[in-house]
């Protein structure tokens, strides 16, 4: 089943909080399908969405939260990444540099203001869920959760897998991003609406020492630490948690293979909280 999520300002909102009421509940199955703005809140450029609140709307504009049924806390929420569609306009910064984007999403590319042409891979930044603890959270920092995990790899066919915070998931997403390199070195990507994303939850017993995905090719495993090291040792604890439950393989002899086939990458340095992610392609071992 596909539910069609409106844009208003009943389902959108600028921040991650276990006490917000979900705007739908799905089953394990469903799609939700909905548009989402920019990092920036703009509807067009120069134009901000309103009515905005001033502190619950400092963060990402953010579509949800979305419940789950049966979804339960210190189980796994598993996100199919189906559809990004972004929009027609973008923008990215470097210091105090400002460059526009005219976004062709028929042909899969972007001009700058500047002349500069680029080919077009659109993702969402956040795809998350709160902290089990009261209050109002920023969206900014990736958490173990989910949230600003800025990593280019979760395009349409990928499945991102999350371990649930709080019973019903109260998931969000948003932060389209047109295109970003690994690390995000500005602090921006193509920063850009979404005319239309489709995602489809499922649900699975399989724990999680923190979020991994699943690409057409190559199992991902993130680690998330406002120490770049500490973030690496996450990755890689995750991902040999991954190699010695998908490749049975014993984890000493795991961390062996590893140091030849998998692949250290830096997700994003300028969320605070930085990411690395673990890539391990499906053909690295044979």
């Amino acid at each position: 089943m596909i539910h069609e999520i409106p844009f208003e300002r009943r389902t959108v909102h600028g921040h991650f909080s276990r006490d917000l009421e979900p705007i739908l509940t799905v089953d394990p199955g469903d799609t939700v399908a909905f548009s989402c703005l920019n990092a920036a809140w703009e509807v067009a450029p120069e134009e901000l969405f309103e009515p905005r609140d001033e502190q619950l709307d400092s963060g990402h504009a953010l579509i949800g939260p979305i419940d789950v049924h049966g979804a339960k806390a210190g189980g796994t929420l598993v996100v199919h990444i189906e559809k990004v569609r972004p929009g027609t306009f973008g923008v990215t910064w470097g210091n105090s540099t400002k460059v526009r984007w005219i976004l062709d999403p028929d042909r899969g590319t972007g001009v700058d203001d500047r002349g500069a042409r680029v080919r077009l891979s659109p993702f969402l930044g956040v795809l998350g869920m709160p902290p089990d603890e009261p209050g109002i959270h920023w969206t900014g920092p990736p958490r173990r959760w989910g949230g600003n995990i800025d990593c280019k790899e979760l395009v349409a066919g990928t499945a991102l897998h999350l371990p649930i915070s709080v019973d019903g998931a109260h998931f969000s997403a948003g932060d389209g991003h047109a295109l970003q390199a690994d690390g995000e070195a500005s602090g921006t990507a193509i920063e850009c609406g979404i005319d239309r994303a489709e995602l489809r939850f499922e649900l699975s017993d399989v724990e999680l020492r923190s979020p991994v995905a699943r690409t057409s090719d190559a199992w991902i495993a993130f680690g998330f630490n406002e120490d770049l090291d500490l973030a690496a040792e996450e990755a890689m604890a995750t991902i040999l948690d991954l190699m010695e439950r998908e490749r049975g393989l014993e984890r000493s002899y795991a961390l062996a293979l590893s140091s030849l086939v998998v692949d250290l990458r830096v997700t994003q340095i300028v969320n605070g909280v930085k990411g690395v992610h673990a890539v391990l392609r499906d053909d690295a071992i044979g």
